[in-house]
């Protein structure tokens, strides 16, 4: 007697020997619903995992911007060719780096990476000269955080979660508004105590003896396990939980099929503008607020309290993309960043503390959407099949959009000597953005290429 495979599985390999997904009936019984189902372990390992990388490739830069620049002579334009030139380096490793999850899973990619990333940051307390600092922090630490980090750990975590993608999602983007929340602070001490060289290489050890452990928990996708989607079991994989795993499934588009889509590049657009935004406030917030006579202190505890509250209304988000249309939450999310920047201009002028700080909350709590719902977005309507494919498309060309944003806005600092006009413009970008995400239609694939 065979055992019935799970709705939507294929078998172990595929036709180049990797692995595609593997039988939970191999064992000659249908799985049992499992004590701890193991998409947990995914979820905290993908919190981790991002903490780290966006800790380390972004939310310490703001922290190293002042003191590296009047050490080593810099302008903030030329602080920033290496955050310019990561964007570039991040989008042409995207294209690679999704095709191989969907293969082969992150694991091995992830230890590599994280070799990278500690490695890099660690030399990045011995860099002289500008050259230096573009090869070092534009080129090999982006591509060791894009081994690690949001591409590698979201495919997963949409293979692994289907009904309750979502929230998971959301649980595991809380990473990346725990890095700025814990590394702005952690790095301004370290520099006042030890110098910013020696501050780099102490956040070297930390982020190799975190990511390493992190990389060991990654597998690619329950079926090869013996498990199925959201921990269910064999009797519910025969009612309501295996039909909407099977249509997930069902409904996956690969590469080509979603490049012919309006869906992706409308998606593409609106996050992309959207990025730009939430780039700028993770690395020109803390030299912001020091410029307008803020202490390093004071101005690191509003990025903190920023990230913080994005950390917080991730949950909130993801949660909600489960019951509700993302795309138009997804709007709610740019709209509320948008107004509450404003805010930020006004409250910092005036030193009006507790305002500054609600105006803050009311910013990272509008972008805390952004990273969740864009997910959330992505597995729900192209599906978990192809999802690293389709992602490693699409994220260069949402990566590019925003390439020359760090280099315009310090630029623009180093010419005007505020930063108020990009905050605004950021402002105007947020709502063009929910105008575009609201245009998005969830894409259906032909009914030949279904039934194929």
């Amino acid at each position: 007697m065979t055992t019935k495979r799970p709705l939507g599985v294929e078998s172990s390999k595929s036709q180049g020997g990797a692995p595609v997904s593997g039988d939970p009936g191999r064992a000659g019984r249908p799985p049992a619903r499992p004590r701890l189902y193991y998409g947990y372990y995914i979820v905290g390992g993908a919190l981790l995992a991002q903490l780290i990388s966006t800790g380390a490739q972004n939310s310490v830069a703001g922290a190293f911007m002042s003191p590296m620049t009047k050490d080593l002579d810099w302008t903030r334009a030329e602080y920033t060719y290496g955050l310019t030139v990561s964007r570039f380096v991040a989008a042409f490793a995207g294209i690679f780096i999704g095709v191989w999850v969907d293969k082969y899973g992150g694991r091995r990619l992830m230890f590599a990476g994280a070799i990278l990333l500690s490695l890099t940051t660690f030399m990045s307390g011995s860099v002289t000269a500008i050259w230096q600092w573009v090869i070092i922090r534009g080129v090999v630490l982006t591509l060791g955080a894009s081994m690690v980090g949001n591409l590698v750990v979201n495919v997963t975590v949409s293979k692994w979660w289907v009904e309750k993608r979502g929230r998971m999602i959301g649980f595991a983007a809380m990473g990346v508004s725990l890095g700025g929340v814990v590394f702005p602070p952690v790095s301004a001490l370290l520099i006042e105590e030890f110098g910013w060289r020696t501050a780099w290489r102490l956040l070297a050890v930390v982020s190799i003896s975190l990511v390493i452990p992190v990389s060991m928990i990654m597998r690619r996708a329950p079926e090869d396990y013996g498990l199925y989607p959201d921990g269910r079991n064999a009797e519910e994989m025969e009612g309501r939980a295996g039909a909407v795993q099977a249509a997930d499934f069902a409904n996956s588009f690969t590469r080509r099929e979603a490049l012919r889509t309006p869906a992706l590049y409308l998606i593409v657009l609106s996050f992309g503008l959207g990025g730009v935004g939430l780039g700028t406030m993770l690395l020109q917030t803390l030299p912001f607020l020091t410029d307008q006579n803020y202490t390093v202190a004071q101005a690191a505890s509003y990025t903190s309290l920023m990230s913080f509250a994005a950390l917080v209304s991730k949950v909130g988000w993801g949660w909600a993309a489960d019951r509700v249309a993302p795309n138009r939450l997804a709007a709610m999310s740019f709209v509320l960043s948008g107004c509450s920047i404003t805010g930020v201009i006004f409250a910092s002028e005036a030193h009006a503390l507790i305002p500054l700080a609600i105006a803050f909350v009311a910013v990272g709590w509008g972008f805390g959407g952004q990273i969740p719902l864009q997910e959330t977005i992505w597995g729900s309507y192209f599906g978990r099949r192809y999802l690293g494919s389709v992602r490693s498309v699409a994220l260069p060309i949402s990566l590019l959009i925003g390439a020359g944003a760090p280099l315009f806005v310090s630029w623009y600092y180093d010419t005007v000597g505020n930063y108020h006009g990009v905050f605004l413009g950021i402002g105007a970008l947020w709502f063009v953005a929910a105008g575009i995400v609201l245009m998005v239609r969830r894409p259906t694939k032909p009914v030949t290429a279904v039934l194929a």
